[in-house]
């Protein structure tokens, strides 16, 4: 090229750069962009380990224009992504025959009262055909290991052993000319629903039938008062195994217990494989026979008790043998793997993939710095997974022989690839307590390091949970930054994912330490980092979050401003209200009335004399873990105190804000809200 050529070449790209940079400008995440995100589901693998099904919900602000179907990929890439069904009403429990002809899913289709059992035929294709047609509905449908029968449970009325009978229990309550709950025994709600006096029963239906049969008709444990049935699997195509409990209505006073059971489907004969003081999860036969794996919690004074893998001699139920004692880390989910255990595991705000073995050392299977891995299985040597990050929704992906992954889907790809999403850093703090802390900083979009931001501190709820690089449509902490403002969220005391006894160590202490550790590791943030303007803080969270959202406010005014959304501020009447009491008791030493100083020492309203921040307050009606009452309570007290308040109630929502409107609407008002005092 000649020189002259050459200078007038490059002029142009000079003069070109602003225009490109301005076109490939990327914008700050609004609520739409979360929000309308396509959401794909947990993959199931067929059994030769070549195909991969996942449903994916297209969202809408318009509940009714929502689809959500079913999709299948081949695990190699050799083709696109294809949809399967293409009906109004969404499919669930979704998974392969082990011929991996058919595939059996639930879905509520057109027609049906209650959700019931699909068939697909995969190979020859068309149309689902319905299996169940059981007037309680039907889920969680399991192949049995010869293809031709489906183990699934139905809620049914107690001792209503024939659908008949349930159906004439279901028209005798449309008829009936009162409307009461009658209870006598705890509890009486869970989450946003009123108990009823249904259990859940399994049943056994061959795919050729239309008999569906109850197996539990004949079980002396479902006619007792505690009966409540557990996780169940197959053991070979004549015998399953479950767990159940027989004291579920204790839960007032202890945590109740879980046993695990074997189960002869051809009779309905029912054994009991433990009667201890431990409870039991998640159980799982090899295929070979010779052992039992399952999840087992010891059950003692502890705020908190991690599930040990444990592995049985079946059916003896000797030899047992902790497979969890290697690594000091909650399990998500796992399965049988050949001779080994795949497993989703909680460490450090990360859900890593690893291998256990009864032979050898725990093993991890992924090697990424950043994400999350859950929904794992593997067939003949290929492994799927569900993968998301802090700035990708989850996505289903093939786990490769180096520890990577291979993107199968990708269906928010071009979305993205427009937004300002930067990934949180991680930082940790050295506290006054001497513990090491971690937390994650999340930057606004266009983020101007020579710019002064306000910072908002987000305390993460639970408080068994942690702050993980995972995508979030509740508090997602981008939506929230937006392009203004700096946001720090710490695992205090009491998260997971950093040992058992670091997420112990928040009993009889629940707000007090916690509240520290947040506010140093913010103030940690302000002296690492030189664009967050310490003279503008705020802070804020939910659930538990909320309620260290009123302990700020009853021991500190450092913050401008504060959120608390389903946040208790009496904790004695947050006892007396909510659909869970044991573990509140366990927490601060002792029932209300004892001498236990926790009840007085670390309750919010005990410092109401103190309360001056502003503070917003939002909360569901139908929220029945903490009660619309303490949001009540915590606004009157600003009220009274004449404290720059503001209530907002969500009569349609839960302890989560989940309509599409009103995410938009409580996002928005939290945005106000800081904008508002920083």
């Amino acid at each position: 090229m000649k020189q002259s050529t050459f200078k007038l070449y490059a002029t142009w790209i000079l003069l070109l750069i602003p225009f490109l940079h301005y076109g490939q400008q990327l914008k700050t995440i609004a609520h739409e962009d979360m929000w309308l995100m396509k959401r794909v589901g947990a993959p199931s693998l067929s059994p030769d380990g070549k195909w991969v099904i996942y449903s994916v919900l297209d969202p809408s602000y318009n509940e009714k224009e929502q689809v959500n179907d079913l999709w299948i990929s081949p695990t190699d890439k050799s083709e696109a992504p294809r949809r399967l069904t293409a009906m109004k009403a969404g499919e669930s429990s979704y998974s392969w025959s082990p011929d991996g002809k058919y595939i059996a899913f639930t879905a509520k289709r057109d027609g049906d009262e209650e959700s019931q059992v699909y068939i697909m035929n995969i190979k020859m294709g068309g149309e689902a055909q319905k299996l169940t047609t059981l007037s309680t509905g039907a889920s969680s449908p399991k192949w049995s290991p010869d293809g031709k029968k489906i183990l699934f449970t139905s809620s049914v009325f107690p001792m209503c052993f024939a659908d008949s009978i349930n159906k004439k229990k279901i028209e005798e309550k449309k008829k009936s000319k009162y409307n009461v709950r009658v209870y006598e025994t705890f509890p009486i709600r869970n989450w946003d629903k009123w108990n009823d006096e249904k259990q859940s029963h399994l049943y056994v239906q061959h795919i050729d039938s239309t008999n569906a049969i109850n197996l539990m008709k004949d079980a002396a444990i479902a006619k007792e008062s505690g009966y409540m049935l557990g996780g169940f699997s197959w053991v070979d195509s004549g015998h399953a195994v479950f767990t159940a409990s027989t004291n579920a209505n204790t839960g007032a006073y202890q945590d109740p217990t879980y046993n695990i059971y074997s189960l002869d489907v051809n009779n309905g004969i029912v054994n009991a494989l433990t009667n201890g003081p431990a409870s039991y999860a998640s159980p799982l036969v090899s295929k070979d026979g010779k052992y039992l794996f399952c999840m087992e919690g010891q059950k003692d004074y502890k705020v908190y008790k991690m599930d040990r893998l444990v592995r049985y001699d079946y059916p003896s139920m000797t030899g047992k043998k902790d497979l969890s004692s290697m690594l000091d880390r909650p399990i998500n989910a796992y399965e049988i793997k050949g001779d080994e255990i795949l497993a989703s595991v909680e460490s450090e705000g990360r859900d890593r993939l690893y291998i256990y073995s009864a032979s050898a050392a725990t093993k991890p299977l992924t090697t990424g710095e950043r994400g999350c891995y859950t929904n794992a299985m593997s067939r003949q040597g290929v492994t799927v997974a569900s993968y998301e990050s802090s700035v990708q929704p989850s996505e289903v992906v093939v786990i490769n022989a180096d520890g990577s992954h291979t993107q199968l889907t990708a269906f928010n790809k071009e979305k993205l690839a427009k937004l300002d999403l930067a990934y949180p850093e991680t930082f940790y703090t050295k506290t006054s307590r001497g513990k090491s802390i971690r937390s994650m900083i999340v930057k606004p979009a266009q983020f101007d390091k020579s710019k002064k931001y306000p910072l908002f501190v987000m305390m993460h709820g639970g408080p068994a949970i942690s702050i993980k690089e995972s995508w979030s449509y509740r508090w997602h902490p981008h939506v929230i930054a937006g392009a203004d403002y700096v946001l720090v969220m710490t695992d205090y005391t009491g998260s997971t994912g950093y040992g058992e006894k670091f997420s112990q160590d928040i009993q009889f202490d629940p707000f007090r330490g916690p509240a520290v550790e947040i506010n140093e590791a913010a103030a940690d943030a302000v002296k690492k980092y030189l664009f967050i303007d310490g003279a503008r803080q705020a802070a804020g969270g939910a659930s538990y979050g909320g309620h260290l959202a009123n302990w700020m406010q009853a021991s500190t005014t450092h913050y401008k401003c504060l959120i608390a959304h389903a946040g208790l501020v009496n904790s004695i009447s947050q006892w007396g209200t909510s659909d869970y009491i044991w573990g509140r008791e366990v927490m601060n030493g002792g029932a209300p009335w004892t001498d236990a100083k926790t009840w007085q020492d670390q309750n919010p309203i005990k410092y109401a004399a103190n309360f001056k921040t502003p503070m917003l307050l939002t909360v569901g009606e139908n929220d029945f873990r903490v009660p619309l009452n303490n949001t009540l309570e915590s606004f009157h007290i600003h009220q009274r105190l004449k404290i720059p308040s503001k209530l907002i109630v969500f009569p349609e929502e839960n302890h989560w804000i989940l309509k599409a409107e009103n995410s938009k609407y409580h996002y928005k008002e939290i945005r106000e809200w800081l904008g508002k005092w920083l």
